[in-house]
């Protein structure tokens, strides 16, 4: 049995670049959320998420 990766997906705050809103989500829906942000500018952290 294969696990599914997981991310937590921050987004920034664009004044002064605190976390405003998480997610946990596999890398399909990364990839969703990267090329939306990248269209708007948008400001998102990525990184690994522990086993939940």
């Amino acid at each position: 049995m294969t696990k599914t990766m997981r991310f937590e997906i921050v987004r920034l705050d664009d004044t002064n670049g605190s976390a405003a809103d998480r997610l946990i989500a596999d890398a399909e829906t990364v990839r969703e959320f990267v090329q939306a942000a990248a269209r708007t500018g948008e400001r998102l952290l990525i990184r690994p998420c522990p086993t939940v």
